[in-house]
């Protein structure tokens, strides 16, 4: 699955990172702990999140995701969408919730980060 997959699947915003449309996700993860994204995390992962503050952007890109998904709509704090441009890391956003937005990645054919 490319990104770009990813945002038309879940009616997404790209936040950041829009030259990252072609890039291949080759597996999917939900996390809201930055501690479980540190443990679970790799290249060419997303990980779906509630957690919307700048320390979430600077945890991705120690563990290497490909980007961020953020969910339930909510508003970005500017720091964190201005940290993850900086950095051009691929930062989404969608009104779908957590559970809702795994399950329609898991049944267009995205792994979970558990499976790969």
């Amino acid at each position: 699955m490319i990104v770009r997959d990813v945002v038309r699947l879940l009616n997404a915003d790209v936040l950041s990172g829009e030259d990252q449309m072609d890039a291949e996700v080759i597996s999917g993860g939900a996390a809201d702990m930055l501690s479980d994204m540190l443990a679970l995390c790799g290249p060419n992962q997303l990980v779906l999140t509630g957690y919307i503050q700048p320390q979430v952007v600077r945890t991705a890109m120690v563990s290497e995701l490909l980007g961020l998904v953020f969910v339930r709509g909510k508003d970005i704090p500017s720091e964190t969408i201005k940290l993850a441009r900086q950095n051009n890391f691929l930062l989404l956003r969608t009104k779908s919730y957590l559970y809702a937005s795994c399950g329609k990645l898991f049944a267009a054919g995205l792994k979970g980060i558990d499976e790969r």
